[in-house]
């Protein structure tokens, strides 16, 4: 559940009014029932007039952290994150940090190839955790617009157990092979055969949680050409771990 922001003008003079005590009530007992609660930059003023912030540590729109931190000395206001989560309350700095709060919900629900489809669709290219640092394969080197190479990195991501080659590749985007291999290392920073050996290993990792796979099943799943190329890879190189490139 998500509590957006509002003026500071509307924060001032209205967030105390009587009629207001029943939607804190219904946020308390939101929260007992272990409902996750999202505040939206100035959102957060909304969690500590209902009593949801005392003692923990929170965030909001930075234009806005000193009149927090006056109304509420028991909360720790904090202006250096993007998010913070405690427990099952969560506040973010701004709109956009609302953005990457919701992708790091979703992701920590249900994975992070549905997180990136998302980021996709909305255009978010960029992941920011509330660390700031790129959390996953799906989501790193998409910081560019090269409608080309998205598409590619698209197809490839849903497409890791398919035998394919440069110059196939290079087709799908309407590039010659060499073109291809110099303007995807230019727009993400890694070579084709770098990102495609960082989505495997990705996958990999996330199917050897999955009961009753067998490692066979994983790297045919993957890629790979068999269950002992995956083994020495996982031993090479840990998840996330630069590629040569």
């Amino acid at each position: 559940m998500f509590i957006p922001g509002y003026k500071s003008s509307f924060v001032r003079a209205n967030s105390d009014a009587a009629e207001w005590e029943g939607v804190y009530i219904w946020l308390r007992r939101q929260a007992e029932a272990g409902v996750k609660l999202c505040s939206v930059c100035s959102g957060a003023f909304v969690l500590a007039r209902a009593g949801l912030l005392d003692g923990k540590s929170c965030t909001t729109h930075w234009s806005m952290v000193t009149l927090l931190r006056s109304l509420f000395p028991a909360i720790d206001v904090r202006d250096d994150v993007l998010f913070i989560q405690q427990g099952n309350i969560y506040t973010s700095a701004g709109i956009s940090s609302g953005i990457d709060l919701v992708l790091h919900i979703l992701e920590a629900a249900h994975g992070p190839l549905l997180a990136h489809k998302v980021a996709r669709e909305l255009v978010v290219y960029i992941r920011r955790s509330d660390k700031h640092s790129q959390d996953s394969v799906y989501l790193s080197y998409r910081n560019h617009l090269h409608r080309g190479i998205h598409e590619l990195q698209d197809w490839l991501i849903e497409n890791l157990d398919q035998k394919t080659t440069i110059d196939e590749l290079a087709g799908m985007v309407n590039m010659s092979a060499r073109n291809l291999t110099r303007t995807f290392k230019g727009q993400t920073g890694v070579s084709i055969n770098g990102y495609i050996t960082l989505l495997r290993l990705e996958l990999a990792g996330n199917l050897r949680h999955s009961p009753g796979i067998t490692m066979r099943e994983i790297a045919s799943r993957c890629g790979f050409a068999n269950e002992r190329q995956l083994q020495r890879i996982l031993k090479d190189e840990a998840p996330g771990a630069a590629v040569r490139r």
